[in-house]
């Protein structure tokens, strides 16, 4: 198998630990502040993966340590974001797809921030992609839910961190502002994730101690919301975003993360049998558009991979 390939598996299997990791989530934000919540699930995870990288850590020079804090910084905005729009929003399903368009604007920042070349299916999906939008969040006028909003954010910052992650784990030369070629070497995927995870933990960490009181935490403590803090720590953070990385290390396309389309479609169902969420038609047509949307700024891959199907079959 190429390494294109295992990447591509590797992010199949993100997007089912994603996906199970917004149910854990969901029900702790409803015992405990959110951002405090944030902040103990990644400094568990970002914690448990520093004691793996230990000997890596130590060898990583001050400009890879500059970047992978640099990606957590960037992150830990978009999570921030994230777990408040989980808190605010009332549907978990519709939340899901609203925050994969961030998927949609991926290509959009590496090829405004960093000129990488993007196929045209990019643009054809993104008016695609705000229809759906629209539909979703639109659908009593121009009244858009708190949740909603900070769902949106996420996602135009998700796409950010998206992009610097996967530069950050692949090397590449640059030519710096004195003419000179540079050589920024990899970030290993270990090390790189329990940077960025403790960086979001701090984050997080002083956002809550600025704005959420600890007190009915600390009051009403129980075994159910340690089981889903680590829950969500070591299998939603931990082991997922690991993974995520390591997949991006195996491939240098930024749009390889397109992959991620299949988060939304987990999100909804589990969210149908854990929380028996329903979707209005509206809501449906909004979640198809921007499905749609994924899948057209997929298509290239899809393509190529209908066109190896049929090859196969006529050989076979």
């Amino acid at each position: 198998m190429s390494d294109a390939h295992k990447s591509d598996l590797f992010l199949v299997i993100v997007t089912l630990l994603a996906a199970i990791s917004w149910m854990f989530s969901k029900e702790a934000v409803l015992l405990m502040p959110p951002l405090l919540f944030m902040a103990v699930r990644f400094l568990m995870a970002g914690g448990l993966l520093a004691i793996l990288a230990s000997r890596s850590l130590r060898r990583l020079s001050a400009d890879q340590i500059r970047r992978s804090v640099g990606v957590g910084l960037v992150f830990g905005t978009a999570m921030s974001c994230w777990i408040m729009g989980l808190f605010h929003g009332t549907h978990v399903g519709e939340g899901a797809f609203l925050t994969s368009l961030g998927v949609v604007i991926v290509p959009i920042i590496a090829r405004l921030v960093f000129k990488e070349p993007q196929p045209a299916s990019t643009w054809v999906a993104i008016p695609i992609a705000v229809a759906g939008l629209a539909l979703l969040s639109l659908k009593n006028g121009f009244r858009p839910e708190l949740g909603q909003l900070f769902f949106v954010s996420a996602a135009f910052i998700f796409a950010l961190y998206f992009t610097l992650n996967t530069r950050a784990a692949n090397q590449r030369t640059i030519i710096n502002r004195q003419g000179e070629t540079v050589e920024k070497h990899r970030v290993p995927a270990l090390p790189l994730t329990a940077i960025a995870l403790l960086t979001v933990g701090a984050l997080t960490l002083v956002e809550s101690l600025a704005l959420e009181p600890w007190q009915p935490v600390i009051e009403d403590f129980s075994a159910i919301l340690a089981w889903w803090i680590f829950a969500s720590a070591v299998i939603g953070t931990a082991g997922r975003f690991l993974l995520q990385t390591y997949a991006q290390s195996l491939s240098a396309n930024s749009h390889g993360v397109v992959i991620l389309v299949l988060e939304p479609v987990w999100v909804a169902l589990f969210a149908a049998g854990w929380f028996s969420e329903t979707m209005s038609a509206s809501q449906l047509a909004g979640c198809g558009l921007i499905f749609a949307a994924l899948l057209v700024n997929r298509w290239g891959v899809i393509s190529k991979a209908l066109k190896g199907w049929l090859r196969h079959r006529e050989t076979a």
